[in-house]
């Protein structure tokens, strides 16, 4: 019974450290992705700049911290499950700050157009 126990944690851990893994890497993509496309927009002059990168920088910002989330399954000591906590509650505001920050853009686009 022990050692299907310490299978289940090594694929369960594994499985975890996979996904979290990915997770980064998508937000990684996004916000590389959303930099260059909005670079290049700049250089065009676009009036939107502001509001496509503040809304690439949000989906990536909610990829990580989906994987902080996920990461939560797997912290075996409280310290580092404090780290964790702090760590999305940072990110967490971020989004909020980003969100607020898009809300703004869009409403002066149209005041704008």
């Amino acid at each position: 019974m022990t050692s299907l126990l310490s299978i289940m944690d090594f694929f369960t851990n594994y499985v975890v450290e996979l996904c979290t893994i990915l997770l980064e890497l998508f937000g990684v993509i996004i916000l590389v992705f959303t930099a260059l496309k909005c670079f290049f927009e700049w250089l065009r002059h676009d009036t939107k700049v502001r509001l496509d990168l503040a809304q690439g920088i949000a989906i990536s910002l909610e990829f990580k911290m989906g994987s902080e989330v996920l990461r939560t399954v797997i912290v075996r000591e409280w310290e580092e499950l404090g780290i964790l906590g702090a760590v999305i509650i940072l990110r967490g505001l971020l989004t909020l700050l980003i969100h607020w920050e898009i809300k703004h853009e869009e409403k002066a686009l149209k005041n704008h157009m």
